[in-house]
């Protein structure tokens, strides 16, 4: 339901995409794909990392059957206008999953199939909440990186506060998000 913490977060993780890739399909292609010192060796590959899980842990939320499939291909995009039309699907199916699935449905488990054959079951709960900070840390990767390109850094704080109104209220209603 909207009021549950967990849309909000993933309503807060749509915006933040939205606006980080708004700012990477600025860049280059020689900035984006740039051998840099991180997690990951370039942006277009930190911003294909952070799909990929997401990819993986919402097939797990939804019993999609791909399992360690979905991590196979550590680039499945090469072009930033697809892999930023890619992460919005994903981001829009993780907003409507947290919409229908209210607080009652967080303590459910999910199995996780992990390397080596072995399956972990995890709640609902620590699924989202793992993927939202998960999905923070990489923006926060990727928002450093951009510190050394020629496009500044974009802000990924101002969100869904009377306050920060009303910039942040029109980008949640690009990104599927309701407005603030």
């Amino acid at each position: 339901m909207p009021g549950t913490s967990f849309f909000h977060q993933a309503r807060n993780n749509a915006w933040s995409n939205h606006r980080l890739y708004g700012v990477c399909q600025n860049l280059t292609p020689h900035e984006l794909t740039s051998k840099r010192t991180s997690f990951t060796p370039s942006i277009l590959e930190a911003l294909n990392h952070t799909l990929i899980v997401d990819w993986y842990y919402f097939d797990a939320l939804t019993d999609g059957g791909r399992g360690l499939d979905c991590l196979r291909n550590d680039m499945p995009f090469a072009d930033i206008v697809r892999l930023a039309a890619a992460q919005r699907d994903t981001d829009h199916k993780l907003m409507t999953f947290c919409d229908q699935h209210g607080e009652k449905d967080a303590m459910r488990e999910v199995e996780l199939e992990r390397q080596n054959n072995v399956v972990t079951r995890e709640t609902v709960a620590d699924i989202l909440s793992h993927l939202f900070v998960y999905q923070t840390h990489h923006r926060g990767q990727v928002h450093v990186l951009l510190g050394n390109t020629t496009q500044s850094p974009p802000p990924l704080d101002d969100y869904h506060l009377e306050y920060d109104a009303p910039f942040p209220g029109f980008d949640l209603i690009v990104t599927g998000g309701k407005g603030a």
